[in-house]
């Protein structure tokens, strides 16, 4: 009668145990999102709000945390409304963190499973944003929803040349995307698993604008971890004026220069013509033909009929003078 009474336990246990779990396997595999948006100089309060209706209105468990990253003050005093909504962390921080290092703070933060990360300048486009991402999460793989600009140019001409540069070299749609899932990775509008990006990361030394996303895209690669790419975009409503945004794509080359240096050779289009005229010897005279046309060739951003091609042959001759005026 003791062995039956112990076979009896033993076997309500076992099947107490395979319950349990059952249920932990079935909760691991139930989505909960984590969405994570760096914050400088934005109001975020109405992307806030269409993300939070929409991740209630899933009924998946979500958070929403927003590290600013050294806004002034009046965009602070704006954003801090946001503090009373549910599920969501908002925080100020005391010193700038630069792009990468914030998101990086922003994902050892994060308490759930799946990693949205987001521009703060973006505005969801989509009543269907959140469950398009959560229908397409997956363990082992990034899965990217693509950028979009507004189909009608700014009505402010400082602002067309952005505009034009976005909806031309930045929109695509996810088959175009596929065919070099890599190279068209961006850093504005991704879903990562937790592990992973807190495996890899991003690359904290690179602390002014430009290439983050391509090295990370370069780790991922790396690691065999693939991208999946889906129509599923937010807007990029962060328009800039033409002389802001020759500032930040210099920057870009300058952080391209450092990764040169750093024998880092990234995949990139710029770099590859760069390697094209190398090999003929042609990267001295270009460097060189870019100080006599450099002015000329700003001036033309500034006008109603900007060429996207001399923007090109600006951001090779610029490059091509980095590399050569290193000591």
């Amino acid at each position: 009668m003791a062995n039956s009474l112990i076979l009896s336990l033993s076997h309500s246990l076992t099947l107490s145990l395979s319950h349990s779990l059952t249920l932990s396997f079935t909760h691991s595999l139930i989505p909960m999102l984590s969405i994570l948006i760096p914050v400088y100089n934005f109001d975020i309060r109405p992307l806030v709000a269409d993300l939070h209706g929409q991740c209630e209105a899933s009924g998946k468990d979500f958070e929403i945390i927003c590290f600013d990253d050294g806004s002034s003050e009046s965009f602070k005093k704006t954003n801090r409304e946001i503090r009373g909504l549910e599920h969501l962390v908002y925080r100020e921080l005391e010193e700038n963190l630069g792009r990468s290092a914030i998101r990086n703070a922003l994902g050892k933060a994060a308490r759930f499973p799946f990693l949205l990360f987001m521009d703060c300048d973006s505005r969801v486009v989509r009543k269907d944003f959140i469950q398009n991402y959560l229908a397409h999460l997956q363990p082992g793989a990034l899965v990217y929803g693509g950028r979009s600009y507004d189909a009608q140019p700014p009505v402010d001409d400082a602002f067309y040349f952005h505009w034009l540069y976005g909806i031309n070299r930045e929109q695509s749609t996810a088959e175009q995307r596929r065919k070099f899932p890599y190279r068209s990775f961006m850093t504005n509008n991704f879903v990562v698993p937790s592990d992973i990006f807190l495996h890899i990361g991003f690359d904290e030394t690179l602390t002014q604008y430009g290439h983050e996303d391509t090295l990370f895209g370069m780790e991922l690669a790396k690691h065999g971890i693939p991208i999946v790419h889906i129509d599923n975009p937010l807007e990029h409503i962060g328009l800039e004026p033409a002389a802001v945004f020759l500032k930040k794509t210099r920057q870009g080359l300058e952080n391209l220069a450092l990764l040169w240096y750093a024998g880092k050779l990234v995949d990139t289009k710029l770099l590859r013509t760069y390697l094209a005229l190398q090999r003929l010897g042609m990267q001295k005279p270009m460097a060189w033909l870019f100080s006599k046309t450099e002015n000329s060739l700003v001036q033309n951003f500034t006008t109603k009929h900007p060429s996207l091609r001399l923007f090109d042959l600006y951001k090779l001759g610029y490059f091509a003078r980095l590399i050569q005026e290193k000591p």
